[in-house]
């Protein structure tokens, strides 16, 4: 069995309160669930404007199945969703 967690620091250009974070943030938590088929959730930053930490996991019962699938998560961010900056990105497998 093999869990992968990757965690997403993104900067959120633009955002002027909370209430416009949220509303830029919750269609991206559910189209990676829904594409990737994954768990998905904001971890930190909460109260910051224009940043957010996300959190994604997966388990599955390969090593090299859940590191691409991760790996993919990060460039179909950076592709697919051009006012989202990716600060920064750690991916762990266990």
């Amino acid at each position: 069995m093999s869990l992968g967690l990757l965690r997403l620091h993104l900067h959120l250009a633009g955002c002027t309160s909370l209430k416009e974070k949220r509303r830029r943030l919750k269609p991206l938590i559910s189209r990676l669930h829904r594409e990737f088929n994954i768990s998905v959730a904001e971890m930190d930053f909460q109260d910051s404007w224009q940043e957010a930490l996300i959190a994604c996991a997966l388990i599955s019962n390969d090593n090299g199945h859940t590191q691409r699938c991760l790996l993919e998560v990060v460039r179909w961010i950076e592709t697919s969703w051009p006012d989202v900056t990716l600060v920064d990105d750690h991916l762990e497998i266990y």
